[in-house]
């Protein structure tokens, strides 16, 4: 109940406050190329059950039939104001929407898309029994996976056999210590960290 109490508020807060800033950010993606200032993805939520998570939108339109990983920052699919708005996870600030209405949560893991969900094991099926979150251990521990990707000869055999499996052991961690103490230690570290990327 503290949770979701704490997920209204803030995520209401942040929403009205920076609504300015959203107005300006949503000119700057018009002006910059043509497409919409939303993008709106299918990934799987508690429950295993699919919801659409929104994004300011970084790519150019229909980049998504090209590959759902986005492959380091200069990612030739990226428009110049995307590429800003994701170096500073600027891009995530409408999942506060997907909070607000409860399809999210502040902390919890990452919600991933349907393509790889289906790949899970009975273990790390367990992700999905709490609200996805905008971040977890897993989240600042990989702030920077398109760089890594980007490193790789094959990005999606990276994800699909590297990457995921670790994320995923630190989405059940989170899963196993969860408290609302950790919570605010985890928004924290996560600000911090993206201060200093």
């Amino acid at each position: 109940m503290i949770k979701r109490i704490f997920d209204i508020l803030s995520s209401g807060t942040v929403l009205l406050l920076g609504f300015p800033f959203f107005v300006i950010i949503s000119i700057l993606i018009v002006l910059d190329s043509k497409g919409g200032v939303f993008f709106r993805q299918v990934r799987a939520g508690r429950g295993n059950k699919d919801f659409g998570i929104y994004k300011f939108r970084t790519m150019r339109p229909d980049s998504e039939a090209q590959g759902q990983i986005t492959v380091g920052g200069r990612d030739p699919r990226i428009t110049k104001v995307g590429y800003w708005l994701r170096r500073f996870k600027i891009d995530e600030f409408p999942q506060l929407i997907n909070v607000l209405i409860g399809d999210m949560s502040i902390v919890g893991p990452r919600p991933e898309v349907r393509k790889y969900v289906d790949l899970y094991n009975e273990e790390q099926l367990k992700v999905l029994t709490v609200r996805p979150g905008l971040t977890d251990y897993a989240s600042i521990e990989y702030l920077n996976e398109n760089d890594l990707l980007e490193a790789s000869e094959n990005p999606d055999d990276t994800y699909v056999n590297e990457i995921m499996p670790s994320k995923l052991k630190l989405n059940l961690k989170y899963i196993e210590d969860k408290s609302f103490l950790l919570d605010l230690r985890l928004i924290g570290k996560t600000v911090g960290k993206l201060f200093r990327n």
